[in-house]
């Protein structure tokens, strides 16, 4: 872990006079990175935790390959088809010399062995024998699965960079794919991990209200304006506040670190007096640069207000109180840590008093007050956080001489000590910060992205459980998270805060278990901070993860970069193995997004490292409901009926070969032509299951977004099991037994025709060959696994049409063009004009036919039988149909997009003269393959995807 640079410690060594004088380097002699010169032309200095020492590569983790359970399961699978290949192999070896033993079919008359062939090594023959048998049935393993699997991931990201609910019109920015290997993985998550800042919320902080001396004010058109009542002052006349309020006012612009930048106008040179407000610039070019920008809105507010900080050299810090300069002497500056959280400035009053401002978090100010509206200023503090405000408490103390002589010889001690600096400034700073005034608090607002609250809500309706992984403090965390839905009011909140010693640690895990487990009706959220977390990973893992999976929301506030992944880790390596997703905008989210199983980077305001090192990229937080509900959704489907139809096409391929060995006393001869062998995966079955991979739609995208609960139906690879493995591996041998034997006892016993396909009219004893029986079993098969995978399509388009019927049309055609014609350049015609002839008997098509409907029928069978009995709850939304009776142009119902607008209402309107209207009802008789959509239906207008820019019924026309 990075140590903190506002612990730097360091010392230099000045030779001034020929004497070496020994000074304290602190964080106030240190620069960040991206600081940015205000005061001086020029500096020296030395460059300090550079290399591996720096904050990035402290934080940096390797980044390792990641791999979707789709691709894992694919993997088994193929393990398992690799096993049955190797048993057909094995039985079919086996099988052929225990049919050899007998001598009359070991060397039958037609085949002669040669004298080397009878004294040949058994073994080699054995060997040669398996080979063969694995080069016949090496069909089985589908190769040509990898490579339509990467081109459907390739071509289905492209729908997330087209999807124009994903682009964000204000900063011009679309969705980003920097991977196309875990689209399917979109569909399977089940934890969210999410950082605060810039990710859940704008990161843009704006004043909102405060609290002085007990009473609440509010900002209106850049005047302070109290509780309940209205902005009733005449245009440019700004009120007088005096006392405690201008007392407030000028403490919120001087206890700060912001820097100031002045716009040059132009014509004006450089030089060191550009630096200078001295030098004539309005306080309208001034631009404040803060490491905070909550401090920067506090300066910001107070300058609209009238106290406006103006300049900061050296030691002199400038304001202009309504119009009036005040120069102030910067004395001491108590840096913000995490352990204090609060900062402080000690300063001398143009009228030469000694003062402290400090500001705070509300635990870290208040229990240091002595005076001042305390109960009221805490009261108002709670309201500010319920209203989702970031809050700071606002203090001071005057000195007087001898106790600033006093904190003054404290603080000198503290920094120049070059053992233990960091103990003693802290003793020095608590002994300063005492006997506070209390002034008021301020209410800062982190403005929420748009719709992270609907956004939180629909992932936890789809069983995505969301922990927020953030650097803020307790406070703060805990007030955004309950305005963004994360945490619930009537969730009862549990705290793992705090804790020093593992003892405790595990002590109040076991009571947060008991709390949980005694209310078990009530949900429950869970707020972490990083120390107590490091103390419960490190010994009591088992009992905080089972904390954190009985709460519905769980919180991690103050965690370091390496926290954060390591967080990650835990619940991806646990016996669940759940699918994570982590998201972020910044730096320090890179190893959070490495580590998840899908990293998504928001295109923010803190640079582009989540993004670049991220497998997407949004502009917001509220497309992740989409990203993951739709796009999710169809990927995880198309792919998972890819893969299980791949293996079930290529059992019912090879599984006849094998069956063929059994009739041809396993000599190895194919049932295929060869041709026909090589074109099955790459022409006459490639394109309808890579078309269908792209375009299918179980459900419509809107549906999806309205009822989130549908993601449940898919989670845990549900569509990948073991169980649906084996059911559609069973049907594959299943059709491939139908085919094989179906068309033996149909056409076998047929004796009109010869093995060469011509009609036998002398002998009518001879069986037809056994090229035109394996182009009938081939016949059968192509059209079969075709209509198999248009009885899993859902949802049709105009290509889905076109490469399913073309498909089998370019199978007849190519066959009957390969089979008519004597090529030159073939050594072997043996399938001349075998197909026409098959073709031309009655007998062989009654055989398609009936072996067709025996083969896909029960499957009908099958699925209207659970859709009506068992029926998931995606199968009840796809009945949200109502057939509409409107008059429509037949021609706009073809090219109607989702809104119901005509994509050529032009041609419509000319075609209507000529062929006139015709009613809905005709129209949807003509594409009742088509799915409709109620239009009582929630309907978002402004989806605009691509994804459903494609032809509609005519109800919705």
């Amino acid at each position: 872990m990075v140590k903190p640079t506002s612990r730097f410690v360091g010392r230099i060594t000045v030779t001034q006079d020929e004497e070496e004088i020994v000074r304290p380097l602190g964080q106030e002699s240190l620069l960040l990175r991206g600081a940015r010169l205000k005061n001086t032309k020029e500096i020296f200095g030395v460059a300090i935790y550079t290399g591996m020492e720096s904050k990035m590569a402290l934080n940096y983790k390797c980044k390792s390959q990641k791999r979707s359970a789709v691709e894992k399961s694919m993997n088994t699978f193929l393990i398992i088809y690799l096993g049955i290949l190797l048993f057909e192999a094995i039985l079919s070896t086996i099988l052929k010399y225990a049919w050899q033993a007998e001598n009359q079919w070991d060397e039958p008359f037609y085949n002669q062995k040669t004298e080397q062939e009878r004294n040949s090594s058994p073994i080699l023959k054995f060997i040669s024998d398996f080979l063969a048998f694995l080069v016949l049935y090496n069909f089985i393993i589908p190769i040509s699965l990898y490579v339509t699997v990467e081109m459907q991931k390739f071509l289905g990201s492209f729908f997330i960079c087209w999807d124009l609910d994903l682009y964000h019109e204000e900063s011009d920015q679309k969705a980003q794919v920097n991977t196309s290997d875990l689209n399917e993985e979109l569909g399977q998550v089940e934890y969210v991990f999410t950082d605060k800042t810039g990710t859940l919320t704008e990161n843009e902080m704006h004043f909102r209200e405060c609290s002085i001396n007990g009473a609440k004010y509010r900002e209106v058109n850049g005047k302070l304006v109290p509780e309940g009542m209205n902005d009733d002052s005449p245009d440019g006349c700004t009120p007088q506040l005096i006392g405690e309020e201008l007392l407030f006012l000028k403490a919120v612009s001087l206890c700060h670190t912001v820097q100031i930048s002045y716009d040059q106008p132009d014509g004006l040179g450089g030089g060191g007096e550009s630096f200078s407000h001295a030098n004539g610039f309005s306080s309208n070019n001034m631009e404040y640069y803060a490491s905070s920008p909550d401090e920067k809105a506090l300066v910001e507010a107070a300058k609209r207000i009238g106290v406006a900080f103006t300049r900061c050299s050296g030691e002199t810090m400038e304001i202009r109180t309504f119009g009036k300069t005040e120069k102030y002497k910067l004395l001491h500056l108590l840096e913000f840590d995490a352990d204090r959280r609060r900062m402080s400035v000690i300063l001398q009053t143009p009228s030469g008093g000694k003062v402290l401002f400090t500001k705070g978090a509300e635990s870290a100010v208040l229990p240091f007050t002595t005076s001042g509206e305390i109960e009221k200023t805490r009261l108002h503090v709670d309201e500010f956080a319920l209203k989702g405000l970031r809050t700071l408490v606002v203090a001071c103390r005057h000195f007087s001489p001898e106790e600033y002589i006093d904190v003054d010889k404290h603080l000198s001690a503290a920094r120049t000590a070059l053992q233990q600096r960091e103990e003693k400034l802290q003793e020095a700073f608590n002994y300063i910060e005492r006997d506070l005034q209390l002034l008021g608090a301020t209410g800062v607002e982190d403005k929420l992205q748009d719709k992270v609250q609907e956004t939180i809500e629909a992932l936890r309706l789809a069983g995505i459980k969301v922990w927020v992984l953030t650097g803020d403090k307790h406070e703060t965390a805990v007030s955004v998270s309950l305005s963004c839905g994360h945490f619930h009011r009537t969730m009862n909140i549990l705290e793992l805060l705090q804790q020093r010693s593992d003892n405790d640690c595990a002590e109040q895990l076991r009571r947060l278990a008991r709390r949980i487990n005694e209310d078990h009706v009530i949900q429950h959220g869970l707020v972490v901070d990083g120390a107590s977390l490091s103390l419960a990973l490190r010994e009591h893992e088992k009992l905080f993860m089972e904390v954190c999976k009985n709460c519905s929301a769980v919180l991690c506030c103050r965690m370091a970069p390496l926290q954060k992944a390591k967080v990650v880790r835990l619940w991806k390596t646990s016996p669940e193995k759940p699918i994570t997703l982590a998201i972020g905008d910044g730096a320090n989210d890179v190893s959070m997004i490495q580590e998840a199983h899908v990293g998504i980077g928001i295109m923010g305001k803190e640079g582009r490292q989540a993004v670049r090192n991220s497998d997407y990229a949004i502009a917001r937080f509220k497309f992740l409901a989409k990203l993951l509900l739709v796009h999710g959704h169809f990927y995880y489907i198309r792919i998972a009926t890819l893969v299980q139809y791949f293996f079930y096409k290529n059992v019912c391929f090879i599984t006849p070969q094998f069956l063929y060995q059994f009739f041809c006393l396993f000599s190895q001869q194919t049932l295929y032509d060869s041709v026909y062998l090589t074109l099955y995966n790459i022409c006459f079955t490639s394109l309808p299951i890579l078309v269908y991979s792209l375009f299918e739609q179980l459900v419509h995208p809107h549906v999806l977004q309205n009822k989130p609960g549908l993601y449940r139906d898919i989670s845990r690879n549900s569509l990948l099991s073991f169980r649906t493995f084996l059911y559609w591996t069973l049907l594959g041998f299943c059709h491939a037994f139908i085919f094989f034997f179906g068309s033996y006892i149909m056409i076998g016993e047929d004796k009109s025709l010869m093995g060469n396909g011509q009609i036998l009219r002398a002998n009518r004893q001879l069986m037809f060959g056994n090229w035109t029986f394996g182009t009938l079993v081939f016949t059968v098969m192509v059209i079969t696994v075709t209509l198999k995978l248009a009885l899993e399509t859902h949802f049709w388009t105009w290509m889905n049409h076109f490469v399913t019927w073309g498909s089998i049309a370019f199978y007849f055609i190519f066959s009957l063009f390969y089979g008519g014609i004597i090529w030159p350049f073939l050594h072997t015609q043996d399938m001349y004009f075998v197909f026409v002839q098959l073709l031309s008997s009655g007998s062989a098509w009654f055989a398609i036919i009936i072996i067709i409907i025996t083969c896909l029928f029960p499957d009908v069978v099958k699925k209207v039988f659970y859709r009506h009995l068992q029926p998931t709850g995606t199968q009840k939304s796809q009945s949200l149909s109502a057939p509409q009776t409107q008059t429509l142009s037949c021609v706009e119902s073809l090219c109607c997009y989702q809104h119901g607008q005509s994509g050529c209402s032009r041609l419509a309107s000319l075609l209507e003269q000529v062929s006139g209207p015709c009613q809905a009802a005709d129209c949807h008789a003509s594409s009742r393959s088509n799915r409709s959509w109620s239009d009582t239906e929630n309907f978002y207008s402004n989806d605009r995807s691509i994804l459903t820019l494609s032809p509609m019924e005519s109800t919705h026309c």
